[in-house]
């Protein structure tokens, strides 16, 4: 029986998948069996490789990282997940948590860590750093108090888009100004039209100026 853990990667940046694929490849127990650029592929890829871990990003096109583990874990609920990802906001660690995933690291994470995350979610473990843990528990309380919806809240970054949306900045402009890249941008308007329960931007930013998010 082989010790080898096989890992999938998903993350539309194929810069990131070729940088962790060349981390992780220096184990020798550790093998990158498949890459997916988006949440689609990722299912469609799941049906043809075996693996014990994924590693998936959240902000993703088509079908975002939640969205696909979600889904993947109504299929088989013995797929393993670690989020990988620069969100660092509760919102998304909670919605990651109730989707199935087994763990959650921010890619600025430590070679070391990485590789204990990966070992310890592969042997049926879960793995949240001090970091993540302790976001989690900063928000439990606003999660429980009557009245919250802290999962439709909008984190920072999403309100500081709304505001540059609302000021008539193109999407190129905003991802510009915020160092990311169009399709991020995007991907934030999905989820900020979702929150807000619109369907469009022009219905979004009234939202927004209607409770008080924007001015």
């Amino acid at each position: 029986m082989s010790n080898t853990i096989r890992i999938i990667l998903a993350d539309d940046h194929i810069l990131v998948r070729e940088g962790f694929k060349s981390l992780l490849s220096k184990k020798k127990d550790f093998e990158v069996v498949g890459e997916a650029e988006n949440g689609t592929a990722l299912l469609n890829l799941i049906e043809n490789l075996s693996a014990d871990v994924l590693l998936v990003d959240i902000s993703m096109p088509q079908l975002n990282g939640i969205e696909a583990i979600s889904q993947m874990k109504k299929i088989n609920q013995n797929l393993k997940f670690i989020m990988l990802t620069m969100h660092e906001e509760a919102e998304y660690i909670l919605k990651s948590i109730q989707a199935g995933a087994n763990g959650y690291l921010l890619k600025n994470v430590e070679p070391d860590e990485l590789e204990n995350a990966i070992r310890t979610v592969a042997a049926g473990g879960k793995y949240f750093n001090s970091t993540i843990s302790n976001i989690m528990i900063e928000n439990l309380s606003k999660v429980s108090e009557p009245g919250k919806e802290e999962l439709s809240e909008l984190t920072a970054r999403e309100k500081e888009i709304l505001q540059y949306v609302a000021d008539g900045l193109s999407t190129k402009l905003i991802a510009d100004k915020l160092s990311i890249s169009a399709r991020t941008v995007e991907t934030h308007r999905v989820h900020i039209m979702k929150k807000l329960q619109v369907n469009n931007g022009a219905e979004m930013v009234k939202r927004g100026l209607e409770q008080k998010i924007i001015k």
